[in-house]
């Protein structure tokens, strides 16, 4: 019988060194918390990244914990987060928080919103 190979999964949502290190430090001046992230609905290309602070985790969350910060993902945006990398940047007039999401296919002119189209679910059949 022939071994078969699984193909790698990605992590859920992973954070950049930059990234992580402000999570941390917006967490550290609230007292404890996790970082939510999500998609909803809007914008002129259809969906918005969600990033919020919460306190507790939520029953359907996936958790994920990468760099030293535990990342709570709505369940609804699983298949839309999958593989991403969410980055902190700095420039000189502004910061912030960016996704860079390879299910991302599409984008507004200001950037404010995204067009995901979701990660196909697909089982494997083992001996085809």
């Amino acid at each position: 019988m022939a071994e078969i190979k699984k193909r790698e999964i990605p992590k859920l949502v992973t954070l950049t060194d930059a990234a992580a290190a402000r999570v941390r430090e917006i967490l550290d001046d609230k007292g404890q918390g996790y970082l939510r992230v999500g998609v909803t609905n809007g914008g002129c290309a259809g969906m918005e990244y969600l990033m919020e602070y919460v306190g507790e985790i939520e029953k359907f969350d996936e958790v994920v914990e990468d760099n030293g910060v535990t990342i709570v993902v709505d369940a609804k945006a699983v298949l839309f987060l999958l593989g991403s990398v969410v980055d902190y940047e700095t420039e000189v007039l502004h910061s912030k928080f960016v996704f860079r999401n390879p299910n991302q296919t599409d984008a507004c002119g200001c950037g404010e919103s995204v067009t995901i189209i979701p990660v196909e679910v697909a089982d494997e059949v083992s001996g085809a």
